[in-house]
């Protein structure tokens, strides 16, 4: 779905695209040559589930962009929004002690965002980025942009390029 197609009703004004948090996100992608529309919602979308509703696709369409601690430093995991990370296989795989979830003051900390509206990029330090390989499933899949009223889409490719990501199977 395109951002045009989406319903007006779910659509706000653009006043969240104004905040600081979606502003590093679109400075990033034009850093990355990225041509994406960000799109506001007018309620915040906090899950993945409540993110594909608004947009009208599939919920593994949402690529959801995890914080965690790995070993003490941030590890941003891009994760269709039908799976779960699988931290011990994750952590096996990228040869990690422990992988946790994030507090929100961590996630804060490292990416200038806060949980709910995390993006895959636009962050005061480039951060070690897993990519799902199950979101290359889909030919679009939609990202949040920073604020959780905000999203933009993109494809799997594409994350892999501005992220610098590794792709795994995370679930």
């Amino acid at each position: 779905m395109s951002p045009e197609q989406i319903p007006s009703a779910t659509r706000a004004p653009e006043t969240y695209l104004t905040h600081a948090a979606v502003q590093a996100v679109v400075s990033a992608l034009a850093t990355h040559r990225v041509e994406a529309e960000v799109v506001s919602f007018s309620e915040p979308a906090h899950t993945a589930a409540i993110a594909a509703q608004a947009l009208g696709i599939d919920v593994g369409q949402i690529a959801n962009s995890l914080i965690f601690n790995a070993d003490g430093g941030p590890l941003l995991v891009l994760t269709s929004g039908a799976h779960r990370v699988d931290t011990a296989k994750l952590a096996a795989t990228l040869g990690k002690s422990t992988i946790k979830r994030a507090d929100a003051a961590f996630v804060k900390a490292h990416t200038g965002q806060t949980i709910g509206g995390v993006a895959p990029l636009g962050h005061p330090q480039p951060i070690e980025t897993v990519v799902d390989t199950w979101l290359s499933k889909y030919d679009a899949v939609w990202a949040a942009a920073g604020h959780t009223n905000t999203v933009f889409a993109t494809s799997y490719a594409e994350l892999l390029q501005v992220t610098g990501g590794t792709p795994a199977d995370v679930a």
